[in-house]
């Protein structure tokens, strides 16, 4: 399977872009004025513990405050005793108490309302491992099947020569890419992570909660060191300075992903020559067409994701039972783009047309179970209900497509979203930028909504007079009454 990673990056924001044979998978969105904060290490404050819910809030020096819930505290491996066999866990307050200060990561962004959510199981990862400092397990992934490769692996980090390693003890995770990896690569990946661990531990001891002790790779780098070491056969980016980062990230870590670092400099803009921005539109849709006719219709809620499976303007060519099978065989392996796409989580409820054949339930589940083995993110299904609906859960650590790049409609009385006046506005940047490539003019006139053409004059005027030096032309603004907010004409003059 062909697979590239697109990389468009923009003073306001990095978007990069997972292709598989020629089709949009994944999308990934950083904007500079909120990165995530998954990974990142802060010396927080207790500020109130909760016994009834047996959790903490945090204050990690952001407007909100985040979330520890008791199981988060424990040593892994009480934790991983209460899991399977259901010891009680230790009151709250038996940990934690008012103004403690106590070093914690972020194991998920700050989504809606809700604060981040963290833990004090310290994980640091590198291209091959994961190191736990607090903890002396060895462990590999289970993608990996092979047990004679799993053994060699253990075995390598069990014999390592780094002195600090073994005074320290720490633990690892093995991860999937390190399969066929040489042990010195293992051992320099090892060393790596001790001398970052030793930079944050003295970090920890001489900062003053609340504090960012520690924050991880950007987008661009994070994506190189979790996604192409699984077989990625092309890198673009359209940005000379981040081509740079990568070219540099990877000679030092992954040589052999060198060739296939790639700057883009053509006419038209990346994504475009990828069809990406017309895919990104779809993905905010709630209904998905299928190649045969059927489609799907999704659902995101604040309690979960439903998705709902129609025959639609396919009528099949045998029976009912033959044309419901094939549709469902087609929804499954489409639902399961769209979840990777839209980046949805949590408890995600599939609504299958009924089908009478239990071969063809089993056959539907497989094919399921079979294109989510690509997903990047967790995924399990647990059941089929009493009702004929697919249940499962996809982890989810940051926010879906929609919500970072929508909000709640005013003129629906939140019933449905729009696009934010910063993302219309980041349009308008790409629509001028790809209109001064294609076209003479003299002048640009941008017509637009009030609230973006005063976003655009106030908030994005550093970017805005960026441009304009780059592309040689003014260009001015001018609101219209009558505009909805994702409406915006560029005029040549």
């Amino acid at each position: 399977m062909k697979e590239e990673i697109l990389i468009n990056v923009t003073p306001q924001e990095c978007r990069a872009a997972v292709i598989e044979n020629g089709m949009l998978q994944e999308m990934y969105i950083e904007r500079t004025s909120s990165r995530g904060l998954v990974g990142n290490i802060y010396r927080g404050k207790v500020i109130r513990v909760l016994p009834g819910m047996q959790a903490a809030f945090i204050n990690i020096g952001r407007e909100r405050s985040a979330f520890l819930h008791a199981a988060e505290i424990l040593p892994i491996s009480e934790t991983e005793l209460i899991e399977n066999e259901n010891i009680t866990t230790p009151d709250i307050n038996e940990l934690l108490h008012d103004g403690q200060t106590i070093t914690v990561q972020v194991i998920k962004d700050e989504i809606g309302t809700k604060g981040a959510r963290l833990t004090t199981h310290l994980t640091i990862p590198s291209r091959f491992l994961v190191m736990m400092p607090d903890n002396q397990h060895i462990g590999v992934s289970q993608r990996i099947e092979d047990e004679v490769e799993r053994v060699r692996l253990k075995e390598a980090l069990t014999t390592t020569s780094e002195e600090e390693v073994k005074k320290d003890t720490q633990g690892y995770i093995i991860r999937t890419a390190a399969e066929g990896a040489k042990i010195e690569a293992l051992k320099r990946d090892a060393d790596f992570l001790a001398r970052l661990w030793k930079t944050i531990k003295t970090k920890i001891r001489c900062s003053k909660a609340p504090c960012l002790v520690h924050e991880d790779l950007d987008l661009p780098l994070r994506l190189i060191r979790d996604l192409a070491p699984s077989g990625v056969e092309k890198i673009r980016v359209d940005s000379v300075e981040v081509h740079k980062r990568l070219l540099s990230f990877v000679k030092e870590f992954i040589p052999s992903l060198k060739s296939s670092v790639e700057q883009y400099s053509g006419e038209r803009t990346l994504f475009d020559v990828f069809n990406v921005e017309d895919e990104i539109e779809k993905a905010l849709h709630r209904k998905v067409q299928l190649k045969s006719g059927g489609y799907l219709i999704i659902e995101q809620t604040e309690a979960m994701v439903t998705i709902d499976v129609n025959t639609g303007a396919f009528v099949g060519y045998r029976n009912l039972e033959d044309t419901i099978f094939k549709t469902n065989l087609e929804a499954a392996s489409a639902l399961a783009r769209q979840l990777r796409l839209r980046n949805l989580g949590g408890i995600v409820i599939i609504d299958f047309i009924d089908m009478k054949e239990d071969e063809h339930k089993r056959q539907v589940l497989r094919t399921l179970e079979k294109v989510l083995e690509r997903d990047h993110a967790k995924t399990h299904i647990s059941e089929v209900s009493s009702l004929g609906l697919v249940q499962m859960t996809r982890k989810r650590s940051t926010e879906s497509l929609e919500h970072l790049l929508c909000e709640s409609c005013p003129t629906c009385d939140s019933k449905g979203s729009i696009k934010t006046a910063q993302t219309i506005c980041y349009e308008i940047f790409r629509e001028l930028y790809r209109s001064a490539r294609a076209y003479e003019a003299q002048k640009y006139l941008v017509l637009a909504t009030q609230e973006v053409v005063d976003r655009m004059l106030d908030e994005e005027a550093p970017y805005l007079a960026e441009l304009e030096s780059m592309i040689g032309k003014p260009i001015r603004f001018q609101a219209e009454r009558l505009y909805t907010q994702e409406q915006f004409d560029v005029v040549l003059l």
